[in-house]
């Protein structure tokens, strides 16, 4: 079986599940990873990184009207406009889900910070 832990029923519902996500979203793909199974953008980065990016646009730039605010992010991700827009609306009908993975990422980066400095720390005296 591919899905260990899983029984065939729970594999079959979860992708019926992500098959109507996707036909609701399209662009919208689901990927195995090491934060799990998540929602990713065809051909670009996880919905979370998105709307990450979609939030640190609009911290620094609490001015913008929304289409300038996408613009930016497209620019500095690469991301096209139709699949930044996609993640958004992935956000919007999820955002439990999203959020959940917003928090994991910012719970291993901040391990990652407090490890960095506790070697800088013993290397440093």
């Amino acid at each position: 079986m591919r899905h260990p832990g899983l029984t065939a029923s729970s594999v079959a519902a979860r992708l019926v599940d992500e098959g109507l996500r996707m036909d609701e979203h399209p662009g919208v793909v689901f990927r195995e990873g090491p934060m799990g199974r998540r929602a990713t953008l065809v051909g670009g980065p996880d919905v979370w990184e998105v709307i990450r990016a979609v939030r640190s646009a609009r911290s620094a730039e609490s001015d913008l009207p929304p289409s300038e605010l996408l613009e930016l992010v497209e620019e500095n991700t690469g991301v096209p406009r139709r699949l930044l827009n996609t993640a958004v609306e992935y956000w919007a009908a999820y955002p439990e889900e999203v959020e959940a993975l917003l928090a994991h990422a910012e719970r291993i980066e901040a391990e990652r910070v407090r490890s960095s400095e506790r070697a800088h720390g013993l290397l440093e005296g």
